[in-house]
């Protein structure tokens, strides 16, 4: 007979018994001998029972339970008769009670009203519901919210605004008893919008066109293909992108109509007279309710130990100018593209103004003296602060700045009279910025010792490098101080003196944290679209700027913004909005601060958080999502633009900067400041027209910096890299349409 599992057998299977003098086991009958056999004895502490189970015949459930016979004999031989007994009964109910406990229904089914005690983050909001209510009718009134989303209920506005920059639709029939307490819609009294179907016309078939003037993109329809939290894919986003805009000339493998593709527009026809539009009624009373008749603030948390905000009053909102509406739509809202550097120009605000040249709009295939009233050309500001983070430059430092520009190979090919009207160079002063915005000229002096307040961390600044901030842009300097006044410390490349990040060790922070600032400055005083120095513009942006609200993109897969590409307008009340909300919250503008700032002001809405896969295609792959499903080209990390893996590295010689996101309307490499594009050929290769430029760039390349000499080894393709990386194919093709050997993505050649 096997041996048993569940309790101990002697050599013939009989369970160990107590044996009498002839040490023969004894059994009162054959019932008792055969319970012996199937059953534990009573020196197990556990008992086997056996159950059947239902539909099986054949097989039965054993289960363990607890011996209480042992149990019993156990704590009454070792506690007492009547001790033992008593725990034992006291071991019993506390196990039941633990049964009771981990299985009870109430435990599982929780009500919805039930309050848990979680951690929350403070809040940052400083303004009452009633002025949020302004800033949403100030923002629809203006025409900054061209969209079908709904508004907020917390908002609580009781009337629906009217909406310019919306068309009309259908309004509800429904009953007025069964309304929500507070209007989420907006009546659109906008133009109509005819979606465009745009593609190559024959013969000019091997480009894409250029986006028809006075064109919008309808950013609901991009949301609806593009959005992550939705389970959409950036590769399918970007065929979308392309195919919408007429991007993918000659393939032409999609067949069947696109209607649900087209994402572009154009206005046409005359508003709707807003005094036709029917008013829906809100009920008072649930008005009343959902405003809070105790409370007005309701659902709203103030910061914590900050009064509110004194009322706030906009001026008569702007009016709305259709995008097509030339050359008015301009003035009013000039294309600007601004971008903040730091130090010495280096190859990498180069490119970006290469990318700027390469894809917008700029009539450079005109003659220069051509001039066209319907076509609003973009222009690119970029502002300089020549030094560190912590001054501010001193009254020569305008002559200075450009001095350098025309002595630095990557800078002097823009100081050409050719890119006058598309390129300024402009220098950066904290103070003189900080001094126009209205919303901070009174007190942001108060706050000196945050002004480098990134994410609540603020960076100390040392007093004496501090004092150079007095001194003002426009050539004087304050009170008691001497032109040029500064006390650097003693390690000129510390922290408060680092100007430029020169490797991952080195990273300059400070001015880091100024830039993300600076953005929502040059948005609110002059409007247009700020981009990070570490971006470059792939495809025109013309429908972008046609879209009139404020936006910035998706912080990967996480539903915060990144500040990368921001988009504002002049003087809004969104803007006003966030300083005054970031000046009771220590001057932070880090982009999960200010998505802070809307989320509990319940103003998301109006700075649209736009997919990453439109200007950061390669975000979500890096951080292991969407790798079954990756765009072209596949990254895994940001360090594949410089370094292309080498099972990869067929594709950016085959395919070119075609084959580089295309459909993206930029792209995004994240730092990097310190590796080359095109390491064997470091230099701006533009041609004869700037060869001195490259002559200085080539001898400092060879590390002979003081050498101005004419005798260059000649280049053969020998000594070239074999497999080039897309950084360097990418740098190449922008380079190769400013010598003239090649058009623009739009099939234009430049005029020189």
């Amino acid at each position: 007979m096997a041996t048993s599992i569940y309790f101990p057998q002697r050599g013939n299977g009989f369970a160990e018994k107590a044996r009498p003098a002839d040490n023969l086991p004894t059994h009162s009958s054959a019932v008792r001998e055969k319970w012996q056999r199937h059953y534990h004895s009573a020196s197990s502490w556990l008992v086997p029972i056996s159950l059947p189970i239902p539909g099986v015949r054949t097989r039965r459930l054993r289960l363990m339970l607890p011996n209480v016979s042992k149990l019993h004999q156990s704590t009454v031989a070792r506690f007492g008769r009547r001790k033992g007994r008593v725990l034992l009964v006291v071991a019993v109910i506390a196990i039941v009670l633990t049964a009771v406990t981990m299985f009870h229904p109430r435990y599982h089914f929780v009500p919805e009203d039930r309050s848990w005690n979680t951690y929350q983050e403070p809040t940052t909001l400083v303004y009452r519901r009633e002025d949020l209510q302004r800033i949403w009718e100030w923002e629809v009134a203006a025409g900054h919210y061209p969209s079908g989303r709904k508004i907020p209920e917390n908002i609580g506005l009781t009337n629906p605004p009217l909406n310019p920059g919306l068309p009309p639709r259908k309004s509800s029939s429904m009953p007025t008893r069964f309304r929500p307490p507070s209007v989420t819609d907006t009546i659109g009294i906008g133009a109509k919008r005819v979606y465009l179907d745009i593609q190559s016309k024959p013969p000019n078939v091997a480009y894409p066109p250029r986006p028809l003037s006075g064109s919008v993109a309808d950013m609901d329809v991009v949301m609806e293909h593009c959005d992550f939290s939705q389970g959409k894919y950036v590769r399918d986003c970007l065929e979308v992108l392309r195919l919408g805009a007429g991007l993918d000339v000659g393939a032409r493998v999609r067949r069947g109509k696109m209607d649900e593709w087209k994402y572009i527009y154009v206005e046409d026809g005359e508003f709707q007279n807003s005094t036709q539009q029917t008013m829906p009624q809100i009920n008072p009373a649930l008005a009343l309710k959902s405003q809070g008749g105790a409370d007005p603030n309701a659902g709203f948390v103030k910061k914590r130990n900050a009064e509110w905000e004194p009322h706030v009053y906009f001026p008569q909102p702007p009016r709305y100018i259709a995008h097509h509406d030339r050359p008015a739509s301009c003035e009013e809202n000039p294309h600007i593209f601004h971008m903040f550097w730091t130090g010495p120009f280096t190859d990498k605000p180069y490119l970006a103004l290469l990318s700027f040249l390469y894809t917008q709009n700029l009539g450079l295939h005109l003659d220069p003296d051509h001039y066209d009233p319907t076509v609003c050309r973009p222009q690119f500001w970029l502002w300089i602060n020549p030094g560190p983070a912590a001054s501010v430059p001193n009254p020569t430092a305008m002559r200075d700045m450009f001095e350098q520009l025309k002595s630095n190979p990557w800078a002097s090919p823009f100081l050409h009279p050719r890119f006058k009207n598309a390129i300024q160079f402009k220098l950066w002063n904290t103070t003189e910025q900080l001094d126009g915005i209205p919303e901070l000229k009174d007190e942001w002096r108060d706050l000196r010792d945050m002004m480098f307040n990134s994410g609540g961390v603020v960076e100390a600044v040392p007093k004496q490098v501090e004092s150079s901030s007095q001194q003002e842009g426009n050539g004087t300097v304050a009170e008691g101080e001497q032109p040029g006044e500064t006390k650097p410390a003693n390690d000129e490349d510390d922290k408060v003196n680092r100007v430029g990040s020169k490797s991952p060790s080195s990273y300059d922070r400070l001015s880091v944290i100024l830039s993300d600032m600076a953005r929502f400055v040059l948005c609110h005083r002059f409007g247009g679209i700020y981009l990070d120095a570490d971006t470059i513009l792939l495809r025109d942006w013309e429908e972008l700027w046609g879209w009139k609200g404020a936006f910035a993109y998706r912080w990967s897969r996480l539903e915060l913004y990144n500040t990368a590409v921001l988009k504002m307008n002049k003087g809004s009340a969104l803007g006003t909005f966030l300083f005054r909300t970031a000046l009771k919250n220590g001057l932070d503008f880090h982009p999960m601060t200010v998505s802070k700032y809307t989320k509990d002001a319940a103003l998301e809405p109006l700075l649209q958080r736009l997919p990453d896969a439109l200007f950061d295609a390669a975000w979500l792959n890096t951080e292991d999502f969407q790798r079954e499903r990756p765009p072209q080209p596949y990254f895994t990390n940001f360090g594949d633009f410089f370094f292309t893996p080498r099972e990869n590295s067929a594709a950016p010689q085959a395919l070119g900067i075609d084959g580089f996101f295309k459909g993206t309307y930029s792209y995004h490499f994240h730092n990097f400041w310190w590796q080359p594009f095109d390491p064997t050929r470091n230099w701006p290769d533009l041609g004869p027209r700037f060869i001195n430029g490259e002559r200085i760039a080539r001898a400092q390349a060879n590390a002979n910096p003081g050498e101005q000499t004419t005798d260059f080894p000649e280049d053969l393709v020998a000594d070239d890299k074999r497999d080039l990386d897309w950084s360097v194919v990418v740098k190449r093709t922008f380079e190769a349409y400013v010598r003239g050997e090649t058009p623009n993505m739009y099939g234009e050649w430049i005029k020189w």
